[in-house]
């Protein structure tokens, strides 16, 4: 047998074209799968609570209004982007706007993914098209969702300050999102606790490394003005989506104040995140009825509230990021040729 033999691909191994074919329907499936449970727990419920009552107020509903409920969707993902863009320079990568928004609305297609894990695909991309290795690029996601929960904490503490005493068990899940993002954006104090985590369990030791090189590279994030400018523009967006389902309960005829709708959904959103669940799914929608419930919201209102703003905020975000998704796969190939 040659040498060169050996290094021969097997005529029946699976092509890398096809591999990545064939992971792009399974995503796709999935995400449809969870789609469709969602939305069958909704119809159910609405079903059980009088379908006539829900669909009544869904019509109450015009086109405007629903295209102000997707444009305010849109300010926070382009503020996020714009915030992806400030750490993606800070860090010293040579892209330009348009190419990290299409990075950063392009990974929403993968969100669906547990732990949303599959955003990682944006690692990728910038490796194919600056050769930066992902352990260079992985500071990003994590000063990315540090940004986010610091963000998310903020209005979540200041909508408790504001009156919402309805949902003070909010205050945990205020302070585990703060604590989260001290921890990931402190470059000395994430490498140490990776180090205990590994020497205490053993597990996992190419991964630990790479943590710890990424963790050493937070520091490029940690000045004041870069963090205050992250956290602002994480603020406006976060906020436009709380006001759009503030909004939409207003439309729908609940009597909820500003400030307790920008809590339910923001702890809703964290809740959801908490729970590990692809994009959250299911828990945000459960802890959305209930604290509407709390509020007496009747459930023929809370419900199409919740469906209608999960649609204008998860699904909208999945659905750009589908569109986006396969531009920015073949530009990333471009480059690596």
């Amino acid at each position: 047998m040659t040498t060169s033999s050996l290094h021969s691909t097997p005529p029946h191994a699976p092509q890398p074209a096809a591999s990545e074919k064939n992971r792009r329907w399974r995503d796709i499936a999935l995400l449809a799968v969870l789609f469709g449970f969602v939305l069958a727990g909704l119809i159910s419920l609405a079903l059980a609570t009088g379908w006539e009552e829900t669909k009544a107020q869904l019509m109450k509903l015009n086109m405007t209004q629903v295209v102000i409920l997707f444009a305010l969707s849109l300010v926070n993902y382009l503020f996020r982007g714009a915030r992806w863009h400030l750490f993606a320079r800070r860090l010293g990568l040579p892209t330009g706007l348009i190419q990290d928004l299409r990075h950063f609305l392009g990974g929403f297609a993968m969100s669906v993914t547990p732990g949303r894990v599959g955003e990682l695909i944006r690692m990728r991309w910038l490796r194919r098209e600056t050769g930066w290795p992902v352990e260079r690029t992985a500071p990003l996601v994590l000063v990315d969702r540090a940004s986010d929960l610091a963000a998310m904490a903020l209005i979540l503490a200041l909508s408790i300050a504001l009156g919402t005493g309805g949902i003070s068990f909010a205050v945990p899940v205020a302070a585990l999102a703060l604590l989260g993002a001290v921890i990931a954006t402190r470059p000395r104090l994430l490498a140490g606790l990776t180090t205990l985590t590994y020497r205490a369990t053993g597990l996992f030791p190419r991964l630990m490394a790479r943590i710890r090189s990424a963790a050493r590279s937070l520091t490029a994030f940690t000045s004041a003005p870069v963090m205050i400018t992250a956290i602002v523009l994480g603020l406006i967006g976060w906020a436009a989506e709380g006001w759009a389902f503030h909004l939409l309960l207003v439309w729908l005829g609940a009597d909820v104040h500003f400030a307790m709708a920008l809590a339910i959904f923001t702890f809703s959103t964290l809740a959801g995140g908490l729970t590990g669940a692809p994009g959250g799914v299911g828990g945000a929608e459960a802890a959305m009825i209930a604290l509407l419930s709390l509020e007496g919201v009747p459930l023929e209102t809370s419900i199409p509230a919740t469906a209608i703003i999960r649609v204008t905020t998860l699904w909208f975000a999945i659905g750009i990021g589908l569109l986006v998704f396969p531009f920015a796969e073949r530009m990333s190939l471009k480059f690596a040729r």
